[in-house]
């Protein structure tokens, strides 16, 4: 598996179930416009990443022109815990270096699990992705496509409407195609 398989099965991810399911209303502009950054991270501890992370951050600061940036964790961070400690010290990490209000972290992992869910629960399907994955979303950005987007706050609550509407089963074998291809 070479980094370019995994950048590619995270567009398709993105293209069948964020876009394809309008899971976020945002995504498809930017993914047309090709200003996604793709960045597959083959670091498997936790200081390497947050030192790619803030290098990350670096490269969206001087590239206005690239709208967001997906890490792809190909080799570490697949325990879901393990995960949530990344995106925890990933947070602190933005607010120590000054990149608070400038950047926010959505996430996304394999085994993905809101806190109040089940694990086979198909509501945690709006947040699973072929590999573990941080987002970093420009601040500015959002707040402006949200301002025009007619009642944001109901966006989680629709997907995960819809995604408990196709089940488990329609996710999973998605997903697996998707690694397979």
């Amino acid at each position: 598996m070479t980094q370019i398989d995994e950048i590619e099965q995270t567009k398709q991810w993105l293209e069948q179930v964020i876009i394809g399911l309008n899971f976020c209303p945002f995504a498809k502009k930017e993914f047309v416009n090709q200003t996604i950054h793709y960045h597959a991270s083959d670091k498997a501890q936790l200081k390497p990443a947050l030192v790619e992370l803030l290098a990350q951050c670096h490269f969206l600061s001087d590239n206005p022109e690239i709208e967001t940036s997906l890490l792809i964790y190909n080799q570490g961070f697949r325990d879901f815990n393990r995960f949530l400690d990344l995106v925890d010290d990933s947070n602190e990490l933005i607010v120590e270096h000054g990149f608070e209000g400038i950047f926010q972290i959505a996430t996304f992992h394999p085994e993905y699990c809101f806190a109040d869910a089940e694990y086979d629960d198909a509501g945690n399907f709006t947040n699973r992705s072929p590999y573990p994955t941080l987002h970093l979303i420009r601040e500015k950005s959002m707040e402006k496509v949200l301002s025009v987007y007619k009642n944001p706050e109901a966006i989680p609550d629709n997907n995960i409407a819809l995604a408990q509407k196709k089940g488990a089963d329609y996710f999973q074998s998605l997903l697996k195609k998707i690694k397979q291809d």
